[in-house]
């Protein structure tokens, strides 16, 4: 198997919409009554939160990138 990249930004959305995804379920459960505009809060703050980390992450990577190219040109 091929190793491939870290990527925080999608490991935070993906925790976060599963942790949603069980508040719901214990909502249905009737074992938690999270109001529902706590689990809307919840899911958007986390998925900007986790676009914030990717863009940071695409800059760090882009420019590490650009520096080891301009190290290899001269």
């Amino acid at each position: 198997m091929r190793t491939h990249e870290f990527q925080p930004g999608r490991l935070i959305a993906g925790l976060v919409l599963m942790a949603a995804g069980a508040l719901y379920l214990l909502g249905a459960a009737g074992e938690a009554d999270p109001p529902w505009f706590l689990v809307l809060l919840m899911t958007l703050g986390g998925l900007s939160f986790a676009a914030v980390v990717g863009l940071v992450t695409y800059a760090v990577r882009r420019d590490r990138r650009d520096r080891i190219t301009e190290s290899s040109e001269r």
